[in-house]
């Protein structure tokens, strides 16, 4: 089993743990997921590390609450263990690059986007951050994103917080700019990633994303996680969660991702139910 050590609200309906799980931050990278249960019958999510102490033994995710499984997790409190902790999964992110990156991070993407930008820092590369949010009370980790970038830019749709619009706008200015810019990595809300991948191919600047919300079962066991990545079919789960940007067939994943909607409403609507909170 593993324990909740930390429990914090970040932002709206976005919640922060920490959990003990010394195995898994012995190995875990940037770019690396874990599944996490909260009971038996809980379907297993998939949450990107946010952050690992390896000394400590520690593991940081963030989670935004979306569905039945979501809410279950955010309603366990420290001092709880988790029925299923499994990981790191995944592959790691591809950090043997030279020269200028810029993060992208729309929404909850902060989270993953935090331990690739720390790791770039380390390795010398300059860091470009642009965190983005629709309004002011869903932005989180501002301070923390900051401190492992040399230049971040705070974006919120609404014009609630910092500078008004979107993060493909920066994010143009940028490599009009300065030709320098060799990656750039979007994680966030797909059509987000879709749009960030749309502004950087004129440029020929490779663009990675996070596909990590497709996925399923987690292991490659499901085929619930398919993308098409130029002419060829691969699994979220074991070949990515990150890929080239601009090879993601995106009509294709936005397809995919209603698949389970109806399912995912209805056992939501009855969780409420059976709770008493509607």
């Amino acid at each position: 089993m593993n324990k909740i050590l930390e429990k914090k609200l970040l932002a709206t309906n976005i919640y922060e743990m920490v959990i003990e799980a010394p195995r898994v931050a012995r190995k875990a990278e940037p770019g690396h997921f874990i599944l996490a249960m909260a009971d038996e019958v809980g379907e297993r999510v998939p949450l990107t590390i946010a952050d690992f102490d390896r000394d400590r033994g520690r593991i940081t995710l963030v989670l935004m609450v979306v569905g039945t499984s979501t809410n279950k997790l955010a309603k366990m409190e420290a001092g709880q263990e988790l029925y299923a902790f499994l990981g790191p999964l995944g592959r790691a992110s591809d950090l043997n690059l030279d020269g200028t990156v810029v993060l992208v991070a729309g929404g909850v993407g902060t989270a993953p986007v935090y331990p690739i930008a720390r790791a770039f820092r380390q390795r010398g590369n300059k860091v470009i951050s642009i965190q983005g949010a629709r309004t002011k009370e869903l932005l989180f980790w501002q301070d923390k994103l900051a401190s492992v970038s040399d230049r971040h830019i705070l974006m919120t749709d609404d014009g609630t917080f910092a500078r008004k619009g979107l993060v493909t706008e920066p994010l143009k200015e940028l490599l009009e700019a300065d030709p320098q810019i060799k990656c750039v990595y979007a994680i966030g809300p797909t059509i987000m990633m879709k749009v960030c991948a749309d502004v950087t191919r004129p440029f020929g600047v490779r663009t990675v994303v996070s596909l990590n919300t497709i996925m399923v079962d987690g292991t490659g066991m499901c085929g619930g996680c398919r993308v098409k990545i130029g002419d060829t079919t691969l699994f979220t789960c074991v070949d990515g969660p990150e890929f080239d940007g601009h090879q993601v067939d995106w009509p294709l994943l936005f397809s995919r991702q209603k698949v389970y909607h109806s399912e995912e409403k209805c056992s939501l609507n009855r969780y409420l139910e059976a709770a008493h909170i509607r």
